[in-house]
């Protein structure tokens, strides 16, 4: 089991280990030594817009300086376009330093490789090993140099535009666009606009401590209601550091990673550039998988997180993955979650159907799943816990083929994830509630 790196990155509590001042300047120094190359190369290191991002960036400089690493700082940027940025700058890696969907009091650390995809496991352990090691600066003369890229926003929003390829443009649209007061808020109106859509934004005056606060993917009822306020076609709330998305329809449905993924598939397979199936993960709805089915096509599992969705993509040679929270990889375009260019996809696909976002996502059925997050004080084996496994036998025998039971820890907080997926609502809370009360019945203490 890692020490510090959870199931995307490292993420926690500012001012509480290991999300500290000291320990960031050990984990810049620890990722230029292991990514960094014998000749020290250069790291790209964006950040949303907490207030601890100023912080957090000044010790992963100086500790990659002081590996011998070059730094290209690009400022407040969405999680996907230093990604992208590494990609181009022919980078040995990229960090962004972001807690994603939390609030402003936590933040994290993401790491890209030089293709742009997050790092495999033996490297974050090898990070983690040389973190505890006592660090050992290079000789002065050849210590990293840091520099700012002045014109990153410009760079990623013309990548976002040139994703977008169908015939009819934005002209027309309007669009209520929730950027989260986050890494996104610069980026996304810019992109939507110059595409000839009307946009109507929410959450684009982040002050540090308000990402994330009442608005995003994780809150989108704002978003629902000024979708109906402005009679927009279309809303897009973003989360916090810009790579997962959700979508409201005109009537102000909530449209989930789930239904996008179908969408896009969808259309993808229409047009015959469906390459494969589709990945999913062990949360994704059942009916999401049935329903892909019909359509004869496959569609594959993988664990928890939006590197895992790619690696099965990449096992499998498909290009299209994501997660019901919003994650979404369209491989034909881009090499990671962005929510931006996976919101352009599904406009796409509108386009190109004649359809309303209602219509598109009416063909899915999706199974009622009721989610408890239980907190816990501390890890462990939950396959070694008996009376969690027995209430989650009992629950697998008394529903059959109408559900499923997921239990798992989260990666990036201390929680216990109960899912329980079933055919109809009641039975989902039913069995949802009474496993979460035996798992803080036992680990509560």
């Amino acid at each position: 089991m890692k020490q510090y790196f959870g199931t995307d990155g490292i993420r926690g509590a500012v001012g509480t280990a290991p999300i500290t001042p000291d320990f960031m300047l050990k984990l810049g120094w620890a990722a230029g030594r292991v990514l960094g190359g014998a000749e020290g190369g250069r790291v790209l290191i964006g950040k949303d817009t907490r207030i601890s991002g100023y912080m957090f960036e000044s010790a992963l400089e100086a500790g990659l300086s002081a590996a011998g690493v070059d730094t290209l700082l690009l400022g407040p940027l969405p999680t996907p376009a230093v990604s992208y940025l590494t990609r181009t700058f022919s980078a040995q890696a990229g960090i962004v330093i972001s807690a994603s969907h939390n609030p402003f009091q936590d933040n994290g650390i993401k790491f890209f490789g030089p293709d742009g995809k997050k790092l495999d496991d033996s490297l974050e352990f090898e990070i983690e090993r040389l973190v505890d090691q006592p660090l050992a600066t290079v000789e002065a003369k050849k210590l990293g140099k840091a520099r700012r890229v002045n014109d990153a926003i410009g760079r990623y929003i013309e990548f976002c535009k040139s994703t977008y390829t169908a015939n009819a443009g934005l002209k027309g649209l309007r669009i209520v666009l929730d950027c989260a007061h986050g890494a996104g808020y610069q980026v996304g109106p810019a992109v939507f606009r110059e595409l000839g859509a009307e946009v109507i934004t929410l959450g684009d005056a982040p002050d540090g401590l308000n990402i994330n606060r009442e608005v995003g993917s994780t809150h989108p009822e704002a978003l629902q209601a000024a979708v109906r306020e402005h009679r927009a076609d279309i809303g897009i709330a973003l989360d916090g550091d810009a790579d997962r998305v959700v979508m409201v329809d005109h009537q102000g449905k909530l449209i989930d990673g789930d239904q996008i993924l179908y969408i896009i598939a969808i259309h993808l397979h229409r047009q015959e550039r469906l390459a494969g199936g589709v990945v999913g993960t062990l949360m994704s709805n059942l009916g999401l998988e049935l329903q892909l089915g019909k359509h004869q096509i496959p569609f594959a599992r993988a664990n928890v997180g939006d590197r895992y969705v790619v690696a099965e993509m990449g096992r499998l040679g498909w290009q299209l993955g994501g997660e019901s929270s919003g994650h979404v990889v369209c491989g034909h375009a881009t090499g990671t979650g962005d929510g931006i260019v996976t919101a352009l996809q599904v406009v796409a696909a509108m386009r190109a159907q004649q359809a309303d976002l209602q219509t598109l996502a009416s063909d899915l059925s999706l199974y009622p799943q009721r989610l408890i997050n239980v907190p816990v004080k501390r890890r462990v084996a939950l396959d070694e816990q008996p009376d969690i496994q027995a209430a989650v036998s009992a629950a697998e025998e008394t529903m059959g083929d109408r559900g499923r039971v997921l239990l798992r820890p989260s990666g990036t907080e201390p929680l216990i994830r109960v899912m329980v997926e079933a055919d109809n609502t009641d039975l989902a809370d039913l069995h949802a509630e009474s496993i979460a009360k035996v798992v803080q019945d036992t680990l509560a203490n």
